[in-house]
């Protein structure tokens, strides 16, 4: 399987990500991704940036941990993983997940068992700056839950 895992600053070109997994191997039969964006509320208050800080060598080690389990749980040709760090404006684009396979169901799967876990064991921490005032934000329950399913079909 060929997986490509990016932590980076710049912005990701969603279009040129997918024609690159469509064009791994002619048995792509299904492509699926997802693009997260950083949201313009926080607690029902609109933000002025949401910067994102890692852990080099860890971060991607974890995701390159959490692309092995996906890889070994559905048939896949290919995966990416891209994440911005640093500073973020609402709008911008924060994270790619995309997923290639044969069949449309491995690449559904694997790409939300990708982006669940990614959620939860990633080391990002996110702090918000609104109207001069920053914070961390902390994870979420519904995150958790989200991934915690996927430890019942282990």
């Amino acid at each position: 399987m060929n997986s490509t895992i990016r932590i980076q600053n710049h912005d990701f070109d969603l279009g040129a990500e997918y024609q690159l997994l469509r064009q791994l191997e002619s048995a792509v039969g299904a492509v699926v991704t997802f693009a997260g964006l950083v949201r313009d509320l926080e607690k029902n208050t609109s933000i002025n940036s949401l910067t994102l800080q890692h852990y080099p060598g860890m971060t991607e080690s974890l995701l390159q941990e959490i692309v092995d389990q996906a890889e070994a749980r559905w048939d896949l040709i290919g995966i990416t993983v891209i994440h911005r760090v640093g500073e973020l404006l609402p709008s911008d684009q924060i994270v790619f997940v995309g997923v290639a396979s044969q069949h449309r169901a491995d690449a559904f799967e694997a790409a939300q068992f990708v982006m669940d876990y990614l959620k939860t064991k990633a080391t990002f921490w996110k702090k918000v700056d609104q109207n001069g005032q920053q914070h961390w934000i902390e994870s979420k329950d519904s995150d958790q839950t989200a991934s915690d399913r996927w430890s019942a079909d282990d």
